[in-house]
């Protein structure tokens, strides 16, 4: 299933396949903390011997903590308890993370990808007729970013020349024929990918042969992700950026393919606004099947 089906309108909150909270359902909510916040920031500022101040170090976000207090649950008596067990199904303690999908306003709906580390549901007098005052979810992202619903999609293939005019088969007066025919248009090798949020976001590549020595550069960055590898016709290269993981055919490990000029994977990332991206090979390497392609997801802090 997609992630976030379930979300419909501004105040629901889905976690995973199943839970949802907000309008229309058994659990209401109140006050949500630590998404609208910048998750905490490790620095690498460094005081100076010499001065007041520091000298200016990179900024690391931490991992992003979202908690929804205040959270109301109400069902007839008959099934209270019923209620309460697909809650605690849905919120298990578990390594693995799940989409949290949250709907506030107007920009829509977002997605970070988090796991719970707290739930707490009071019992007091009301539960007797099935009503839960002051439960609450938390959870922990370890990726603090957010991120659009919507997987955006480039792809480009090897750069081909134009064939242009062949001015030994066209019939007619001076072996022309109007309008002229130029051919197919060639191909220029290059792309571009969108990001439309604040933050920087990671794209999944993927490299189909044939092709010899694949490379891709960010033009905006001047950052290249280059492999000393001969993908046949059938063979795909997955370079996952934010794993920092490159495998052959979905399986074998070929991170040690990566040339003297290619930047660790986990550097490569698309800035907020438009990248343009070549793909290049090399010399003699320029089948028209060959192809690279990137995914990724608008991120936001």
């Amino acid at each position: 299933m997609a992630a976030g089906d379930k979300v419909k309108q501004p105040g629901h909150i889905q976690f995973g396949d199943e839970l949802l909270l907000g309008p229309g359902t058994a659990f209401r909510w109140r006050t949500l903390t630590g998404w609208e916040e910048l998750p905490g920031l490790d620095s690498g500022s460094v005081n100076r011997s010499d001065g007041h101040g520091s000298f200016p170090g990179r900024l690391l976000a931490q991992a992003r903590t979202i908690t929804c207090d205040e959270v109301i649950v109400r069902a007839p008596a008959a099934r209270i308890g019923a209620t309460l067990r697909d809650l605690n199904r849905a919120t298990p303690v578990d390594d693995v993370e799940q989409p949290l999908v949250v709907w506030l306003d107007d920009r829509g709906p977002l997605l970070a990808f988090a796991r719970v580390i707290r739930r707490a549901v009071p019992v007091g007098v009301g539960y007797r007729v099935g009503t839960v005052l002051g439960a609450a979810i938390q959870w922990e992202a370890s990726d603090p970013r957010r991120y659009g619903l919507t997987m955006q999609r480039a792809t480009t293939g090897l750069p081909q020349p134009e064939p242009g005019l062949d001015w030994h088969d066209e019939p007619g007066p001076q072996g022309l024929v109007f309008p002229l025919d130029f051919g197919t248009p060639g191909m220029a090798g290059s792309t571009t990918a969108r990001n439309e949020g604040d933050a920087e976001t990671h794209p999944l590549i993927r490299i189909s042969g044939p092709v010899s020595l694949p490379s891709i550069t960010n033009v905006s960055t001047g950052l290249t992700l280059e492999y000393d590898i001969d993908l046949a016709r059938d063979d795909e290269l997955l370079v996952d950026t934010a794993a920092g993981t490159v495998a052959l055919n979905g399986t074998a490990s070929r991170l040690g393919t990566a040339t003297a000029r290619s930047v660790p994977e986990a550097l490569f990332t698309l800035a907020p606004g438009t990248s343009a991206l070549l793909f290049r090979s090399a010399p003699g390497s320029t089948s028209t099947r060959a192809s690279c392609s990137l995914t990724w997801r608008s991120a936001y802090w």
